[in-house]
């Protein structure tokens, strides 16, 4: 691929049940152009979420190779692996993970103060996310003073504090009706045309893999169809 931001080569995972090792994943080679959104889907058990787990850094693949925006994810010592998880990648999950005793902006800034951008910058920069997303005039809610599409919103406008090149989204419209699902999917899309953010997803929903531009199959730890 021409500006290719994720690589992974021959990726297997196995996981010890008891006594027993079971293959989550079974020699898995995928390439991610920068700018994509990739959808990842298959029934339950087929490796879908090991797969995004291992692209984005939280968890070891058993053995293969996996290249993120050019470093070797596999070899990073862990301070390495959680600074490149901070700056390069953003993550978006189905049960949202707000911090309850902050407020929607507080959550956004997040990943910014740990990133050591200074507060008034990191104000100013979480207050435009929250506009880019529809929550402008809910700043200063709490989540449990916003609907489910409003904390996912909340989760995404965080996801791209640090305007990482990579969105990892773990059924992020899972725990949502399709209307509000729709609208969560397409303020992913047009992030997307915006700011050419590589986006990389995991759904159950036909519908929700619609957004897309490409759709890949697991089945049984294997890529089926590209």
């Amino acid at each position: 691929m021409a500006d290719c931001v994720v690589h992974c080569e021959n990726i297997h995972k196995s996981f010890l049940m008891g006594k027993e090792a079971v293959q989550a994943l079974r020699g898995v080679s995928l390439d991610v152009e920068r700018g994509e959104i990739v959808c990842l889907m298959g029934p339950s058990g087929s490796g879908k979420t090991t797969l995004l787990n291992i692209l984005g850094g939280l968890e070891e693949p058993s053995r293969g190779h996996v290249i993120v925006d050019g470093e070797n994810v596999v070899a990073l010592s862990e301070d390495r692996l959680s600074e490149l998880r901070l700056v390069k990648m953003g993550f978006v999950f189905q049960n949202y993970n707000l911090l309850a005793n902050f407020t929607a902006q507080e959550n956004v800034e997040v990943p910014m103060a740990l990133a050591g951008l200074p507060r008034r910058a990191r104000r100013r920069k979480a207050a435009a996310l929250l506009e880019s997303v529809g929550l402008a005039e809910r700043a200063q809610h709490y989540p449990s003073e916003l609907s489910g599409g409003q904390q996912q919103r909340v989760a995404i406008a965080r996801a791209l504090a640090n305007d990482p090149p990579i969105l990892i989204g773990d059924e992020i419209t899972g725990d949502l009706d399709s209307v509000t699902g729709f609208e969560v999917m397409e303020i992913v899309a047009r992030l997307n045309r915006e700011q050419g953010t590589t986006v990389i997803y995991v759904t159950h929903d036909p519908r929700m893999a619609k957004f897309a531009t490409r759709l890949i199959q697991l089945r049984d730890g294997q890529i089926v169809e590209i």
